[in-house]
């Protein structure tokens, strides 16, 4: 009999823009420009981050507000609302619940497995984090195989990378170069319909 199919997704650079990318260009602090696209190692890359905030004394309340005012990418709503009318639909994201909630709204309210972050309430700032468990995304498409789900995926991160090749299927979506480059066993697509006809297509 042939299975049921669920699509994972990644969330950031997939359907909305790189969240840390925009705290940059509000606040000017270009380090916080790198992401998972450039720095495979996850703990690394927000200890580095961290670090950054601290220096600069960017609080959980800045950050709110850029996520308020950030949209999803464009045909991003367009291409999850047809995918979901199609196939269950998981974002599978290492960013984290209090970021995700902000654009949960904007994307249809989908279900999003993230992290957490540590927050002081008095002073304002992010102080730390919780990952929910490592390798999440693996573990998820891992999962919902065993529970006989067709799996189908796409990213466009390092961090996605594990997702992708534990999936039945895995595409990378607008992906840079780097990873292209050392991921060729996975197609890159850089248009939504085609990720669409790939994701939904027999």
């Amino acid at each position: 009999m042939e299975r049921q199919r669920i699509v994972v997704l990644d969330m950031e650079g997939v359907v909305v823009p790189e969240i840390w990318v925009a705290v940059a260009e509000r606040t000017g602090v270009d380090a916080l420009r790198r992401t998972t696209r450039d720095e495979p190692d996850y703990d690394v890359l927000m200890r580095y981050r961290l670090d950054l905030l601290a220096e600069h004394g960017l609080t959980m309340s800045l950050i709110r507000e850029v996520l308020a005012e950030l949209d999803p990418l464009p045909g991003a709503r367009e291409f999850l609302d047809e995918l979901r009318a199609r196939h269950p639909v998981v974002l599978l994201s290492d960013t984290f619940e209090q970021f995700a909630a902000a654009l949960a709204p904007k994307l249809g309210l989908p279900t999003i497995l993230c992290h957490r972050l540590v927050v002081d309430p008095e002073a304002d700032r992010i102080t730390g984090y919780c990952l929910r468990m490592p390798d999440q995304k693996r573990a998820a498409v891992e999962a919902f195989r065993s529970l006989a789900y067709e799996v189908r995926a796409a990213g466009d991160s390092y961090n996605d990378t594990t997702m992708l090749l534990a999936a039945d299927a895995g595409y990378l979506f607008r992906a840079p170069p780097n990873v292209v480059a050392e991921f060729p066993q996975l197609e890159a697509l850089e248009a939504y319909d085609d990720l669409l006809e790939r994701l939904t297509g027999p």
